[in-house]
């Protein structure tokens, strides 16, 4: 465990966390202390109604997000390619091995229908 010591509305706020979490836990400490100096001056206010107000502003900001619609992202366009020139004879030998190779197709899903 490790202790990460936030400062937030002028005051000072220890807390443990796991090993490893401890910038995780100072950046979200860094958005309350934003958040509470956002606010203005608060210093009539008790410690935890200062918390629970910026509290109360970064769930407002997470439900926002949470239930803004997604922007959708346009899908590319793609310029068809097209096809290569076949030396002589080339397109005819290609039909002639779709088809025989349909063929084997048609006899293999016959078979395997059988079964």
């Amino acid at each position: 465990m490790s202790n990460v010591t936030l400062a937030i509305g002028g005051r000072s706020f220890t807390v443990a966390c796991a090993d490893g979490e401890e910038s995780r836990i100072a950046d979200l400490g860094r958005m309350i202390a934003a958040k509470v100096s956002g606010m203005g001056d608060m210093s009539g206010q008790g410690e935890s109604r200062m918390l629970l107000f910026a509290a109360l502003l970064l769930a407002d900001e997470l439900h926002d997000a949470k239930t803004r619609a997604p922007v959708p992202v346009p899908a590319p366009v793609l310029a068809p390619v097209p096809a290569p020139a076949l030396p002589g004879g080339s397109a005819a030998r290609l039909t002639a091995i779709a088809e025989r190779l349909e063929n084997l197709a048609g006899r293999l899903e016959g078979e395997a229908a059988a079964t």
